[in-house]
C-alpha cells in the first residue's frame, strides 16, 4: 500500500521487440506483389500487345481511318485505366499512413494503421508502427521518471509544510492564546480574530499537505483513501457520492497511486471547471471475463468537455494511465456531464493464476 518507489521498471517492460512488426511485414510482403512489379507488368503487357499488333496484320493508314483511330484510342484508354487502377490500389495504403501520421498521439495507445497493400507499402507501415511503439515506450519511461521525481518533490514539500510551517503556526497560535488571556478587554476581540485567522491558515496548510502526500493511501489502503478524497471534495455546493467496496483485488503500489491521482484530478476538474453540483466516485473490480483488475469511474453532472482542447490535467491523467498499461477514456455522461473511466488491468501474476485456477 506504499507510494511508488520506482515506476520506470514498469515502463521498460512495456517495450516491444523492435523487429517484430517488420518481420510480420516481411512475411506478408512475400504474399503480395510489389508495386514495382504491378506497374511494370501492366506496362509490359501494353507494350507486348502493341508490338504484336504492329507485327501482325493490323496496319495504320495514312491518313488514319476512323476505325483505326477508334482502336488506338480504346487501347490507350485501357492502358491508362489499368495504370490508374494499379497506382490507386498501390498508393491507398500510403494515403492511409499519411492520415494516421497526421493524427498520431503517443498518449492514445493502440491506434495503429493496418499493415496492408503492396510489399513496399506494408513494410513502410510496419516500420512506422514499430517506431511508434518505441517512441511510446520511451515516452512512458521518461514520464515515469518525471512523475517519480514529482512524487518525491510532493512528499518533500508536504513534509516541510507539516513539520516547519505547521509547527510554526501552532507555536504562533499558542502565543496568541497566552496573549489573549493578558490583553485588556478592548483588544481581546482583535487577538481572537488573529487566533481564528491563524487557525484557519493552519488547517489550510494541513489540507494542502494531505493532498500533496496521501498518507491515508500508505497507511489504510486505496479504498479508505478514495473515501477520504470524496469526503474532502464534498463542500461548497458539490456533493460527491462514492461506491467503493472493501474487497478489491490486489494491485501494485504504482497502480494504486495512479488510481488515487486520477480520481483526485478528476474531482479537481469537476470542482473547478464543470459547474456541477453532484459527482460520483465509483471503484469496482472487473470480472475475469473482462481481464480482471479494477475500473474507476468519476462522473459529474456539469457542462461536459465540449470542444475545448485537452488541458494539462487530462494529459497528465493519460500519461499516468500509460505508465501502468491502463485504458482511460473521457466521454459524455448519461444525462449530461463527463465520465472519466480508468481501467487498470490485473497484475500478470494474478491473471496467470486465474487462468490456471479455471483450468480443470
Amino acid at each position: 500500500m506504499g507510494v511508488v518507489t520506482d515506476i520506470r521498471s514498469r515502463s521498460r517492460s512495456a517495450k516491444l521487440p523492435a523487429g517484430a512488426s517488420c518481420e510480420q511485414a516481411g512475411r506478408s510482403g512475400k504474399r503480395n506483389v510489389s508495386l514495382f512489379w504491378r506497374i511494370f507488368s501492366l506496362n509490359a503487357a501494353g507494350l507486348v500487345v502493341a508490338t504484336a499488333l504492329l507485327l501482325g496484320p493490323v496496319t495504320v493508314s495514312t491518313p488514319v481511318l476512323a476505325g483505326e483511330a477508334l482502336v488506338l484510342l480504346v487501347g490507350l484508354a485501357a492502358l491508362l485505366a489499368g495504370n490508374a487502377v494499379v497506382l490507386r490500389i498501390g498508393l491507398t495504403p500510403l494515403h492511409r499512413l499519411g492520415r494516421a501520421m497526421s493524427t498520431a498521439d503517443l498518449l492514445v495507445p493502440g491506434t495503429r494503421p493496418e499493415v496492408s497493400g503492396p510489399a513496399e507499402a506494408a513494410q513502410l507501415i510496419a516500420t512506422y508502427n514499430t517506431m511508434l511503439d518505441r517512441l511510446q515506450a520511451e515516452r512512458a519511461a521518461g514520464a515515469g521518471r518525471a512523475l517519480e521525481a514529482q512524487e518525491r518533490e510532493r512528499h518533500r514539500i508536504a513534509r516541510e509544510l507539516h513539520d516547519e510551517v505547521g509547527q510554526t503556526l501552532t507555536a504562533v497560535l499558542l502565543q496568541l492564546k497566552r496573549v489573549a488571556d493578558r490583553v485588556p478587554g478592548e483588544l481581546r476581540e482583535e487577538v481572537t480574530l488573529a487566533q481564528e485567522a491563524t487557525r484557519a491558515g493552519l488547517d489550510e496548510i494541513r489540507r494542502i499537505a494531505r493532498r500533496l502526500r496521501p498518507g491515508v493511501l500508505e497507511e489504510l489502503g486505496l479504498a479508505s483513501a478514495l473515501r477520504s478524497l470524496a469526503a474532502e471534495f464534498t463542500h461548497h455546493g458539490l456533493s460527491v457520492q462514492h461506491q467503493i467496496p472493501g474487497d478489491l483485488p490486489p494491485l501494485a503500489p504504482e497502480a494504486e497511486l495512479v488510481l488515487y491521482r486520477v480520481a483526485q484530478e478528476g474531482l479537481t476538474n469537476t470542482a473547478r471547471h464543470s459547474a456541477a453540483d453532484r459527482a460520483a466516485l465509483t471503484l469496482r473490480p472487473l470480472p475475469p471475463s473482462e481481464g480482471g483488475g479494477v475500473e474507476l469511474l468519476v462522473r459529474d453532472n456539469g457542462t461536459g468537455l465540449g470542444t475545448a482542447a485537452e488541458g494539462a490535467g487530462i494529459r497528465g491523467m493519460r500519461e499516468r494511465a500509460l505508465l501502468i498499461g491502463a485504458d482511460i477514456h473521457f466521454q459524455p455522461a448519461p444525462g449530461g456531464g463527463t465520465d472519466v473511466r480508468l481501467r487498470v488491468p490485473a497484475p500478470p501474476g494474478d491473471r496467470l493464476a486465474d487462468r490456471t485456477g479455471d483450468s480443470p
